[in-house]
């Protein structure tokens, strides 16, 4: 089987001949055919079938003929190991049935057991390691997005009693997030062991926080998180979520080689706020997959123009795919950025070798 690497060298920021593209989501609701699966199963009824699950992870990469793919799971996933009862409700998200509130509830939590509680996760990974000729990313909730379920008990909007904690019990707060740093840690470690060829961390929800806040609470268990899995050689990507932009100046030891970047900010203005070589992955606006196809590409052209201004990026969404994107207009947008993209670097690299 040939194996196309394009994304682990844009990750690397090393020389391509065309942009990588994937999607967050985009083994999901928006393809009916994934929707007639989730008549029959729940997500994690899915989750606990390895080959239903590597199913659906391979049914974007041969629909949408992307770079790469997203291993079919939940954040969510490991927290069931360390003791936390939850359900994924529909129409809702994760609804905790033991919600943490006060300092036995983070005492009660218990060590991960991969192999043991999550096998059915490793097992999707190492059928898809097998199957895939593009490279297959996993991936790990942050301590700081998966501590807002845990402790608002379902998702939420301000987050005011996670804030509560951080601010009134800094003590129990760090506690938790050590917590759930060994969690995320020793999950991403079994990935990276049985097949996956990139990790992502996704912080989804940290855009919440101030950066003084974030720089405080948060940013050293992220950075001790990398820090740990830094002797793995394969790509590794953090996505700070939306409304982000003000924390990207505090990424600087955060030793990831993709930072994602959504959309309120441009990639030229996201590599500035974090002034290091590091490779970026985004930002169109989802809901823009719900305009007509040319004015899509026009943002599409707007966000690769700005990629392609440094080495080191990989086209995706700011935030991730919902039911009401086209398949058909996601094919096209796939489609139309290996085509403009190869085109422009390839005028890019005459321009450079004329010496223009």
């Amino acid at each position: 089987m040939t194996y196309d690497d394009l994304f682990i060298r844009a990750c690397r920021g090393q020389k391509v001949e065309r942009v990588p593209v994937w999607y967050m989501r985009q083994a999901g609701r928006y393809d009916p055919e994934y929707r007639e699966i989730k008549k029959k199963y729940s997500l994690l009824e899915i989750c606990r079938q390895p080959e239903l699950a590597a199913e659906i992870t391979m049914m974007p990469v041969k629909k949408l003929g992307v770079d790469a793919a997203i291993l079919y799971s939940d954040i969510m996933n490991p927290v069931e190991s360390i003791g936390i009862d939850f359900d994924i409700v529909a129409n809702v998200g994760p609804v905790i049935h033991n919600p943490i509130r006060e300092r036995r509830d983070v005492e009660k939590l218990r060590p991960i057991d991969v192999e043991n509680d999550l096998g059915h996760v490793l097992e999707t990974i190492r059928i898809l390691d097998r199957e895939l000729s593009i490279p297959l990313i996993t991936f790990a909730g942050a301590p700081f997005t998966i501590a807002s379920y845990l402790i608002e008990g379902r998702p939420s909007k301000n987050y005011w009693r996670t804030k509560q904690m951080m601010y009134s019990e800094p003590e129990l707060w760090a506690q938790l997030m050590s917590k759930l740093e060994d969690m995320v840690v020793a999950y991403f470690q079994a990935q990276l062991k049985n097949g996956a060829k990139a990790i992502q961390l996704f912080d989804s929800w940290v855009g919440a926080l101030a950066p003084e806040d974030f720089q405080k609470f948060v940013l050293p268990t992220i950075e001790r998180i990398f820090a740990r899995l830094s002797d793995y050689d394969q790509p590794k990507i953090y996505y700070p979520g939306v409304s982000s932009g003000e924390l990207l100046p505090t990424l600087g030891g955060v030793q990831a080689d993709v930072i994602g970047i959504d959309w309120r900010i441009t990639l030229t203005e996201g590599r500035k706020r974090l002034d290091r070589p590091v490779a970026v992955q985004g930002n169109l606006d989802p809901t823009v997959l719900t305009a007509p196809q040319e004015v899509i590409e026009q943002y599409a052209k707007n966000v690769i123009d700005h990629g392609l201004r440094d080495k080191g990026f990989i086209f995706n969404l700011g935030h991730g795919l919902f039911p009401e994107v086209s398949l058909d207009k996601l094919k096209a947008l796939t489609e139309f950025v290996h085509r403009y993209s190869e085109e422009a670097i390839r005028e890019k690299s005459f321009v450079e070798s004329e010496g223009v």
